[in-house]
This record gives C-alpha cells, structure tokens and sequence, in this order.
C-alpha cells in the first residue's frame, strides 16, 4: 500500500488501499486480508495467504506497506518441514458426478486439479452448482450464502491478531502494519511515564477481528486507531465498540 490515488507517490507509504481489499469487486461477497508488519511476517503471511486461498477457495490480499516492502530485516526461513500447508478439498466422486459448486458442511465445494479428468464450466456470472450461468433468485442466493457462510465458518482458522500489554491497559491502540510498529514505539514511551496503554494488532483485517476488539472496549477507557489514511479501519473499531 502506498499513497495514491491514481500512480500516487511510488516511493511512499499510506495505508489508503484497506476498504479496496474488502469491497473491490462488483457485489456481495466475503473476503480476506492480511497485514504484516515486518519482513518476517510478510514471508510467513504469504505462506498463511495461500494456505487459506486453497483451503476455502477465494482470492487472498496481502496488504504489505510500502515502508516494509523497502526494509531490510532478518527473515529465519524455517525448514520445509517445519511449515504447515493447508490442502484443499478434493472430490471423492467419480467424474461424471462432480458438482464443483455444490454445497457442504463447510461451504467449501471440494476443487480437482486441471487436467484429472474433472470438467466443469467456469463464469464470472452467478452459476448453479455445475458452474452454468443462472440468474434465477433461489439460485443467487443459495450461492451469496453459501460464500459468506464458509467464510464464517473459518473464521477461527482465518483470524489472527498480537496483543501488546493490554493486561492491565486503560489505553488501547488498535493499530496494523507499519503503524503499529510505530504504535509499539509509543507505548514502550508511554508505560515508562506511567501511562498504562497496550496495543491490539490485527494481522487479519478482514474478516475483522470483532471479537478482540469488542473486549477491549470494555477493558479500556479509551481506543485510539492510528492509520495513515483519513479514516478507514477505524470504522469498522467504531462499529463493533
């Protein structure tokens, strides 16, 4: 993310592209999003990003600020057994029964591989669970359903937060990427004033970590959201609080 609009200012930071990743395309649907902040965590949220876009097939933005992306950190590349990788699901029928789009208990449909023998029709248009173009009502929306509820579902395996002392915190933060970096800054100058303030960090942002942030609502007197933008996630704090 760097400032914009348009080409914007190549070389620096901004925090403007937050609503884009959530309402980017044309109608109703779920999405995700994920913030690092750190070069560390831009190697291990990658890894995460396609872990979830296979698990529940659906696109996955990474949301790295311009300021990470030109940093220079240690990245400690654990070995390739170390790291967990999410499949999806695959059919168990033979061919000539496949429904690509069909319902589950997850609400994800279980996806072959190109080139197994399953075919199946692809469109950008509302389909039935074959794939085919339909614009009939029930089948619209069975499918906008079916996409919120798997998204719903995984919440648990998708969300991902930091907590910051906030064990005692009277103040909370609720910063992401390169901000809450600087929001780490301020507290460790804040606390040795006395002032007892700690950070909540949304490594996923959407779905939004509801949930933490309501919590901490009740705990804390105050909620302060810094971003480099005019205003974006702090919206949605204000929703939930």
């Amino acid at each position: 993310m760097r400032g914009g609009p348009s080409t914007g200012l190549p070389t620096s930071p901004s925090q403007s592209d937050v609503m884009q990743a959530r309402w980017g395309t044309h109608g109703d649907h779920p999405a995700v999003a994920l913030a690092p902040a750190s070069v560390h965590e831009v190697y291990d949220e990658t890894i995460r990003a396609f872990n979830i876009a296979e698990r529940f097939r659906m696109p996955v933005s990474l949301l790295v600020d311009e300021i990470i992306a030109h940093m220079r950190e240690r990245v400690d590349i654990p070995d390739k057994s170390e790291i967990t990788l999410w499949e999806r699901p695959r059919p168990k029928v033979p061919p000539e029964q496949y429904l690509p789009f069909a319902d589950t208990a997850t609400g994800v449909p279980p996806m072959a591989n190109f080139g197994e023998g399953y075919r199946y029709h692809i469109t950008g248009l509302y389909h039935d669970v074959r794939g085919l173009p339909k614009d009939r009502p029930d089948v619209v929306d069975a499918k906008m359903r079916r996409l919120m509820r798997k998204i719903e579902l995984g919440a648990p395996d998708i969300l991902k937060h930091e907590a910051v002392l906030l064990e005692d915190a009277t103040l909370g933060i609720v910063a992401y990427g390169s901000s809450a970096r600087s929001a780490k800054a301020a507290i460790r100058l804040a606390r040795a004033r006395g002032i007892k303030v700690g950070l909540l960090r949304p490594l996923t942002i959407w779905p939004f970590c509801e949930g933490p942030v309501a919590g901490l609502s009740k705990q804390v007197r105050h909620i302060i959201v810094p971003e480099m933008n005019l205003g974006q996630l702090v919206l949605e704090v204000e929703r939930v609080v």
